[in-house]
């Protein structure tokens, strides 16, 4: 089921969606070589209940933390863990604020200390690809038309987007309709109307879109061992075009 929210249902989640996007902020000054994926979820969960917000996430299908802190080939999922971040690692920290019952859901993707040629440009073409998909989120257009203009640019860039993962319909609830696949046709699948608020997350692979699953049941990582990165905002169709809930101001 998909529910339309009202101006008043997107407002709120606006404000969920600034909090949201102040912990990234801050999260660009806290990761630096020599801190663990530990010290990120201690970090942003305090931020949460600091200024009156709870992370929807921990619970959420028997997932234990406030993050994911996914690092280099692990896709997304990753544990928050002791292990010591080195320099030119790349970071992708996802979470889900619930403000006054309002939810926001954002990923956003760190190199620890100066990043690698590589890292930088697979940073740099996620990112694009992710605004590249909003642009298409528009009243009328289709699911299709999200994910293909997402596609044809990565793998246009010599990348790969990941299949098995995708974005979502948020609130009430963390994952709701409709599914937002990061590759497809144009002109396809469901047509979207105003009123919905959805996820756009793009993970983008340097090797092959193709996954495996770690034994904690929830870690996906590249089967090859290659990189991967991933940019998510969260967004409201509205009449006058998509208003990203999560924007950081700047990025």
């Amino acid at each position: 089921m998909i529910t339309l929210k009202s101006q008043r249902e997107i407002d709120a989640m606006a404000e969920a969606g600034a909090l949201l996007a102040d912990i990234h902020r801050e999260l660009r000054g806290f990761i630096k070589p020599g801190i663990t994926g530990w010290d990120i979820e201690e970090f942003v969960e305090k931020y949460m209940l600091d200024h009156g917000a709870t992370p929807e996430q921990k619970g959420f299908e028997g997932y234990k933390y406030a993050t994911c802190v996914s690092i280099n080939d692990e896709i997304c999922h990753g544990f928050p863990r002791k292990e010591v971040l080195n320099e030119g690692d790349l970071i992708k920290v996802d979470m889900v604020v619930n403000y006054k019952g309002a939810l926001a859901d954002s990923c956003w993707s760190y190199s620890v200390g100066e990043p690698t040629d590589e890292v930088k440009r697979l940073m740099d073409v996620t990112r694009t690809a992710l605004y590249k998909g909003i642009e298409q989120a528009q009243v009328g257009n289709r699911i299709g038309d999200i994910g293909h203009a997402i596609q044809t640019y990565v793998e246009g860039e010599g990348l790969s987007v990941v299949r098995e993962f995708i974005g979502h319909g948020l609130g009430p609830t963390l994952h709701e309709q409709p599914a937002v696949p990061h590759y497809g046709e144009p002109g396809k699948g469901l047509r979207l109307k105003e009123g919905m608020v959805i996820t756009i997350e793009p993970m983008v692979n340097t090797g092959t879109w193709k996954s495996k699953l770690d034994n904690n049941g929830w870690t996906a990582r590249t089967q090859d061992g290659g990189l991967s990165c991933q940019y998510e905002h969260s967004l409201a169709i509205t009449k006058d075009g998509p208003i990203i809930l999560t924007h950081q101001g700047d990025e």
